[in-house]
């Protein structure tokens, strides 16, 4: 998303290089400095950072203590080393900035604009300054990085724990969900966790491999991929609010389906029968609408009303009875309906508001 790879592995060789050079005068031996085509990408690109020390001093033989994430920067552990990288990460930032590449949100907006819904992981604990750096935040519905990471006690990749919280997040299956990735540890994360499809953009030469780790399809870039509509659906013929007709246009088309066939109608509650208010239970309904609900029952379906009527607030509770017999308080053959759609519990506090109810409107 962000030109932020260069930032990471320019902040990797000056702590590795430092690292290696004090290492390889105290212990006389020859100083081989870390390589951003080679070593960047197989040992830290997308890892949580502690990791990614880990996994490329082991590729140097090199084993120190893990320590502890309160570690002063440079100690000699792999969490002292790993503050220092975000050190210098942070500084490098800071003067240069966090450039989202158009390509991938022009992508991204086409990805919105068909109702699609997006999440945003990193590894990074930085992750959250750099969508605000690059002012690319709100086009994400869910955002999973390095601190929700440690707070969840989730793996990091190429373990797929982390895709696997942003879905559930956005309330999606793996088997419904598309991974777009750069690293190779991340499209092994992807392939790992069953997802739909892997795709895998290649920012640094390495599209074999990329294919090798799980990836579907590799793209040098997000522009190189079309999102096409669903097959089953005919160009143009997509419904949408922004493409209805206007129903003051349609009214007859409209009268004459009403009378050929029987209406479904959904009414929400809160803040269209009744006013918004604080507290659900004080939601009431006024009486002008509750004439044209008695209309409607009249008129149509009782079941069709019943189930339409039987829902939840906005604050997921279920609609009291008392309130549900505000609306089905007459005629009898409708509260019978009503009863019959509902559980036992729910049909006793029925009977006991309508046996206790005072007003004519209520019994």
């Amino acid at each position: 998303l962000t030109d932020t790879a260069s930032v990471h592995a320019e902040a990797w060789k000056h702590l590795f290089d430092e690292y290696l050079k004090e290492r390889s005068e105290r212990n006389n031996e020859a100083f081989q400095p870390f390589d951003i085509d080679a070593d960047y990408r197989r040992y830290v690109d997308g890892k949580p950072r502690y990791n990614g020390v880990k996994s490329f001093l082991e590729s140097r033989g090199i084993s120190l203590p893990q320590g502890s994430p309160d570690d002063k920067p440079g100690k000699k552990t792999i969490c002292g080393l790993g503050n220092k990288k975000n050190r210098y990460f942070v500084t490098r930032l800071k003067r240069e900035g966090a450039s989202p590449y158009e390509s991938s949100i022009s992508f991204i907006e086409q990805l919105k604009a068909r109702g699609l819904r997006t999440a945003v992981i990193s590894a990074s604990r930085n992750a959250e300054e750099v969508l605000e750096a690059a002012d690319i935040r709100s086009f994400f519905d869910v955002k999973v990085d390095g601190v929700d990471s440690d707070e969840l006690h989730l793996e990091g990749k190429p373990d797929p724990a982390i895709f696997l919280e942003a879905a559930r997040k956005l309330g999606v299956k793996p088997e419904e969900t598309v991974i777009v990735e750069d690293a190779l540890a991340g499209v092994e994360a992807g392939r790992r966790g069953k997802f739909r499809l892997v795709i895998g953009v290649d920012r640094a030469g390495q599209g074999e491999e990329l294919k090798k780790r799980g990836a579907d399809i590799v793209v040098s870039d997000l522009s190189e991929l079309k999102i096409r509509r669903p097959k089953s659906r005919k160009p143009g013929k997509v419904k949408t609010i922004g493409n209805l007709p206007s129903a003051l246009e349609k009214k007859d088309e409209i009268f004459r389906r009403l009378h050929e066939r029987t209406p479904v109608i959904f009414l929400d509650y809160d803040g269209t029968l009744t006013p918004i208010v604080e507290d659900p239970a004080e939601a009431k309904l006024p009486v002008k609408t509750k004439r044209i609900i008695k209309r409607l029952a009249e008129q149509y379906s009782e079941d069709i009303l019943t189930r339409g009527i039987n829902a939840k607030d906005k604050h997921g509770k279920a609609l009291s009875a008392e309130r549900l017999i505000q609306i089905y308080a007459e005629p009898e053959e409708y509260r019978r309906a009503l009863l019959a759609s509902v559980p036992e519990q729910t049909k006793k506090q029925v009977e006991k508001a309508r046996q206790n109810a005072t007003s004519p409107a209520q019994s």
